[in-house]
C-alpha cells in the first residue's frame, strides 16, 4: 500500500549515504571548501529555476524570516557539509557515516533541554546505546582514547558536523509557513553565499584544489543527488506516510554509507563498526518504540 513511499525514502537515504563516499572520492580532485561552494552553486541554480512562482508567492513571509532562513542555510548546509568533507580527509567514510547516528541523540537532548519535551526511560536507554555506538566508532573501537582525548582529528571535525545538523534540525521547528521549494531555495542561496568566505580562506591558505573532471562529477553528484533528489523524495515520502514513520528511514543513511564505503572505496569493515551499527540502530529503534504517547 505504501510501496511508493518506501521506495522514495530508500532512494533518498541511499543518496545521502553516498555523500560521505563522495567526499572521500573528492580527495585530490577538489578541495573541501570548494566542493561545498560548487555543491550549493549548482543546487541553488536548479532549485531557483523550479521555484520562482513559489518564491514570488511566499516573498512577504520569506522577507520577515530571512534571519532564520539564513541560519538554516549556514548551519545545516555550509557548516555540516564543509566539516564532513574536511573530516573524510583524516578518517574513513565508514566512520563518518556511522558517527551520524549521533544526530538523533543530540536532537533529542536539545529538545529536552530547550523545550522540555516529555521523555521515557526507554528513550533514555535507547539513546544511551546509540551514543555508545557513535563514541565507539569515533574511538576506532578503543573507548580509552575518549578518556585520553586522543581521538582522530577527522572524527573530531565530524563531531562539529553532527552538532551543526542537530541544531539545524531543531531550528526547523520555527520554519515559516512557506512551500517546500521556498524552504529549500532560500537556505540554499545563503549556503552559497556562506561558502564563499570558506573557499576564499582555503585559497588564501594555499589549500584550494581546483576541480578536475572527477571533481566536477563529484560536485554535480552532491548538488543533484545528495541535495535535491534526496530532499524531494524525502518530502514526498513524508507526505505519503507522515513525518514520524518517514523519519525512521533516516537510520538507513549510516547503513548505506557503510556499504557504499566498502563497495566503492574498498574500506575495511571492522568488528567495531558492526557493533557500533547494532548499538546505534538498535538504540534508535528502542527509543522510537518507547516514546511517550502523543495527546
Amino acid at each position: 500500500m505504501y510501496r511508493r513511499a518506501y521506495i522514495f525514502l530508500i532512494v533518498a537515504t541511499l543518496c545521502w549515504g553516498g555523500n560521505a563516499v563522495a567526499g572521500k572520492l573528492a580527495i585530490g580532485h577538489i578541495s573541501p571548501m570548494l566542493l561545498t561552494f560548487w555543491r550549493w552553486a549548482f543546487a541553488t541554480v536548479i532549485i531557483f529555476a523550479i521555484s520562482i512562482p513559489d518564491l514570488r508567492r511566499d516573498w512577504p513571509v520569506i522577507r520577515l524570516n530571512l534571519p532564520l532562513l539564513a541560519f538554516l542555510g549556514l548551519v545545516g548546509y555550509v557548516v555540516f557539509n564543509a566539516a564532513l568533507y574536511t573530516a573524510v580527509n583524516y578518517t574513513t567514510a565508514i566512520n563518518v557515516t556511522v558517527e551520524q547516528t549521533l544526530i538523533p541523540v543530540l536532537i533529542f537532548l536539545f529538545n529536552f533541554v530547550l523545550f522540555r519535551m516529555k521523555v521515557s526511560w526507554l528513550q533514555i536507554v535507547g539513546f544511551a546505546l546509540t551514543l555508545m555506538g557513535g563514541l565507539l566508532t569515533a574511538a576506532h573501537g578503543d573507548l580509552s582514547t575518549i578518556v585520553t582525548l586522543s581521538v582522530n582529528f577527522g572524527d573530531a571535525v565530524m563531531m562539529i558536523a553532527i552538532v551543526a545538523y542537530a541544531v539545524y534540525t531543531v531550528a526547523l521547528r520555527f520554519r515559516p509557513a512557506i512551500s517546500w521549494r521556498s524552504l529549500m531555495a532560500i537556505p540554499a542561496l545563503f549556503a552559497l553565499l556562506g561558502s564563499i568566505p570558506a573557499a576564499a580562506w582555503e585559497y588564501s591558505a594555499d589549500r584550494m584544489i581546483w576541480p578536475d573532471a572527477n571533481g566536477w562529477i563529484i560536485a554535480v553528484y552532491t548538488a543533484v543527488f545528495a541535495s535535491l533528489i534526496a530532499q524531494v523524495l524525502y518530502i514526498r515520502g513524508v507526505e505519503e506516510i507522515g513525518a514520524n514513520r518517514a523519519g525512521l528511514f533516516i537510520n538507513l543513511v549510516p547503513v548505506f554509507g557503510t556499504l557504499l564505503s566498502v563497495i566503492v572505496l574498498g574500506e575495511n569493515l571492522q568488528a567495531f563498526h558492526i557493533v557500533a551499527l547494532v548499538l546505534a540502530l538498535g538504540g534508535i529503534a528502542i527509543a522510537e518504540w518507547g516514546k511517550p504517547a502523543q495527546r
